[in-house]
């Protein structure tokens, strides 16, 4: 029997949360654009990219261990409640096989739309089609650059034929260094212009997590798949001084720049208020700062998921 890493109160609260646990420390979680997508009324913004909602497994191989605790963060955090566990973890001994992790996070996305069956008013093709997923993204919560194994992870789910959106925090270069097998896209997030802003919106559990960062974003040019700075945002915190944020995509020089309202929901309500959540318009005005900062263009709205997208391209790159 597998050893646990996350304790039980904290598995609950997890499941609660729609998170469905596989092995001793991934999970996955229903997008809500999945089911959206189920019943033909929307598709997540990620199609830009080529990917189908009602295809892609939102997964994660750390699910609660990170080495920040973003304020906007959606997953609960020890601070949230009267909990403690050890957040950061990266224990190669306690660590599934990726081949494992591969398997059952299939077998349990497939096992989440059997509730699906019964309802008539889910469109039948696009259920047929859920059951054989397309993509991975390995993101959902955590660090999954904490997975030491995560190269492996990223070729298994390739050798099925899934493509792999990875989402890193970027506090480790050296796993995105040494990653053998490349994601389908690399997003590097990035929660502050500066260092200061960094350490208040971030509050990082590890030293010199901002020159860690700058670190991977230095490495970004290296990678031949496409890459993303995403701009998470949060009014009266980070949404502000672009040109601060212009002089660091300027030396990553990625495909893209994903600039995104933080979302008022699940445990970041503990942290944030709702004022701090930025409108469509708030973000719209900013990446236009952007654009005048950069050179990059704003190629792509959502609405619906109050993001921006930018680039020197003039359409995205479907990759899947």
């Amino acid at each position: 029997m597998l050893e646990a890493v996350v304790t039980f109160p904290v598995r609950e609260i997890l499941s609660q949360q729609g998170y469905k646990f596989v092995g001793r420390h991934s999970a996955i979680k229903f997008c809500h654009w999945l089911r959206k997508s189920l019943y033909g009324k929307g598709a997540c913004y990620k199609g830009w990219y080529g990917i189908s909602s009602h295809r892609c497994i939102q997964m994660s191989p750390m699910v609660i261990f990170c080495s920040h605790q973003c304020v906007f963060c959606w997953r609960v955090q020890s601070s949230d409640t009267n909990l403690k566990w050890k957040q950061y973890f990266n224990e190669e001994p306690l660590v599934d096989d990726p081949e494992d992790i591969c398997e059952w996070t299939i077998k349990a996305q497939k096992k989440c739309l059997q509730g699906y069956l019964s309802d008539p008013n889910v469109n039948r093709e696009k259920l047929r089609e859920a059951f054989e997923p397309k993509h991975v993204a390995i993101s959902l919560s955590g660090e999954p650059c904490m997975y030491p194994r995560l190269s492996s992870l990223i070729e298994e789910y390739r050798s099925r034929g899934l493509t792999t959106f990875l989402v890193t925090n970027g506090t480790y270069p050296h796993r995105l260094r040494s990653l053998e097998s490349e994601p389908t896209q690399l997003y590097v997030s990035l929660t502050g212009y500066d260092e200061n802003t960094y350490l208040k919106v971030a509050r990082p559990m590890i030293k010199n997590g901002w020159e860690k960062i700058m670190e991977s974003l230095g490495l970004l040019s290296s990678f031949s798949c496409p890459t993303v700075i995403r701009l998470t945002l949060v009014k009266g915190l980070n949404l502000k001084n672009p040109g601060g944020y212009a002089k660091l995509i300027e030396t990553a020089e990625p495909t893209y720049v994903e600039a995104k309202a933080a979302m008022h929901i699940g445990y970041s309500r503990k942290r944030i208020s709702g004022e701090s959540m930025p409108s469509f318009s708030d973000i719209k005005k900013f990446s236009v700062k952007l654009e005048e900062e950069t050179g990059y263009k704003i190629i792509r709205e959502s609405l619906d998921s109050r993001v921006v997208l930018l680039s020197r391209l003039r359409s995205p790159v479907k990759v899947a």
